[in-house]
């Protein structure tokens, strides 16, 4: 059974969360607040020498980190991760796309608002920043959801979980309008409504 070392309101680390609860995966989970320096003390760097959650530790003592390796991991050979080549190499893209120019805006935007350890970098000209770079991320996807249900091909998929982690409490705790964005918002209720599905607030029993 894995271990897995998770900030219960991190989207990165509800990305694992939600993938494990889909699969029906029994893991430990051990509670971890990075915002505490917790994460750069010598036992957990010893796990994971980068200092950040997620981190997967699996029953021999071997460690996986970063929340994209995680989902990929995981998923090999599950429905979670398309067959075909072409879908497959679209939902790596997705990803690639939450980490670069997605999660840096709106999760960093949404981070700045929610954590007192971050306020003195909340300066109205940083927030309007983000919020202009991630309103450019939105409409990427909002082209894709418009027109197709799922991200990556004709099914629900980890590049789905990737990018709901931190879009499902964009307006909420990030600031931005997503009435815009009728398809992300569609998209939205398709991804809760999924069997299997879990809020981020989730833990296993």
């Amino acid at each position: 059974m894995p271990t897995l070392y998770s900030k219960q309101d991190s989207g990165n680390s509800y990305k694992v969360r939600l993938l494990f609860a889909r699969l029906g995966l029994p893991f430990r989970i051990v509670d971890i607040d990075t915002t505490t320096g917790a994460t750069r003390r010598g036992d957990f760097l010893a796990i994971n020498p980068i200092g950040k959650a997620p981190v997967v530790v699996f029953d021999d003592g071997r460690a996986l980190a970063e929340s994209g390796a995680i989902l990929l991991h995981f998923a090999e050979g599950s429905r979670f991760l398309p067959s075909d080549s072409y879908d497959r190499a679209k939902c790596y893209e997705w990803m690639f796309f939450e980490q670069y120019s997605h999660e840096p805006a709106i999760a960093v935007r949404r981070a700045l608002r929610v954590y007192e350890t971050r306020r003195a970098q909340a300066t109205p000209e940083r927030l309007q920043e983000l919020l202009e770079k991630g309103n450019e991320a939105l409409r990427v996807m909002e082209k894709r959801l418009v027109a197709h249900d799922w991200l990556a091909g004709p099914a629900f998929s980890i590049a789905d979980i990737a990018l709901y982690a931190y879009t499902h409490d964009a307006e909420d705790k990030g600031g931005f309008d997503l009435k815009p964005f009728p398809g992300i918002r569609r998209w939205l209720a398709r991804v809760a409504g999924e069997a299997g599905h879990v809020t981020i607030d989730w833990r296993p029993a």
